[in-house]
């Protein structure tokens, strides 16, 4: 029995080393992989930031856009459609004016949001204010100018896959916060197609899905621009807005985000 221990602890420390060897090459090509997998997934962002407008989309300072807006509840269109213009100011501000005269303001600056009516200022409701945030922290500027950049990012590229009917490379980043945010990219003009990202619901616990998809691209300053834009809420549709005029970078003067001075002009 002894002489047979011997013999297996022999036949062990002669194999370990071997093992050790096999287990290296293992965790090096999975290393490998995985850093070629970031390669692809990097380089998939960057095509799609070059088909946007490049340095110019990076560089924008604000965004006009002016159309309409069709709501739907359970996949049904609501009656009508809302006359809305929309002013996006990187990194955290957008006032929205609905109704022709205009006179329905909502201002989001930073982390807080009011209403702005006749009757004077109010503050937005929580659960609007959230989904606002929620899908400014996941847009896809956001993802581009901030994760992208950020060195604990994880950037994944998961194949080429059909959304909104176009072939398109999916590539998902994952924030140092454990956030992630999917990007399906189109395979032929490296221009977006659809976002998603997933929320937990504070009361129910489960999970959400929000999407958009963008189609109908046109150019203006040089920056391919959706038209339309899709949202749904766990692949069910809830908004459409189509867009008839777009502008970047105008001169919107010292007190365009003037919350109480655009308050009390409206309330006159």
């Amino acid at each position: 029995m002894r002489r047979f221990g011997l013999v297996a602890l022999g036949a062990v420390l002669l194999f370990t080393p071997v093992a050790l060897r096999a287990q290296d090459a293992q965790t090096k090509a999975a290393v490998d992989d995985a850093a070629k997998n970031t390669r692809q997934a990097r380089a998939a962002l960057e095509a799609m930031i070059q088909a946007m407008g490049g340095q110019a989309w990076l560089d924008v300072k604000n965004r006009y856009q002016h159309g309409h807006v069709a709501g739907f509840y359970h996949g049904v269109p609501n009656p009508g459609t809302l006359e809305v213009f929309e002013f996006h100011s990187w990194p955290d501000r957008d006032r929205l004016e609905a109704t022709k005269h205009r006179d329905v303001i909502t201002f989001y600056i930073g982390r807080e949001a009011w209403e702005l009516t006749y009757r004077g200022k109010a503050p937005v409701p929580q659960e609007q204010l959230d989904d606002y945030l929620r899908r400014r922290d996941h847009s896809i500027e956001t993802a581009l100018k901030v994760w992208m950049h950020d060195p604990k990012t994880i950037m994944v590229y998961e194949g080429q896959r059909l959304a909104a009917r176009h072939l398109t490379d999916q590539v998902t980043l994952i924030s140092s916060d454990n956030e992630a945010v999917t990007i399906y990219i189109d395979a032929q003009t490296h221009l977006p197609i659809k976002r998603d990202f997933q929320w937990r619901d504070p009361l129910y616990k489960d999970k959400n899905t929000d999407s958009e998809e963008y189609d109908d691209y046109h150019e203006f300053n040089g920056i391919p621009t959706p038209m339309r834009i899709t949202r749904y809420k766990n692949d069910e549709i809830v908004r459409q807005f189509y867009i008839d005029k777009v502008d970047y970078n105008q001169d919107l003067g010292a007190d365009f985000w003037d919350v109480n001075g655009v308050a009390r002009r409206l309330k006159k």
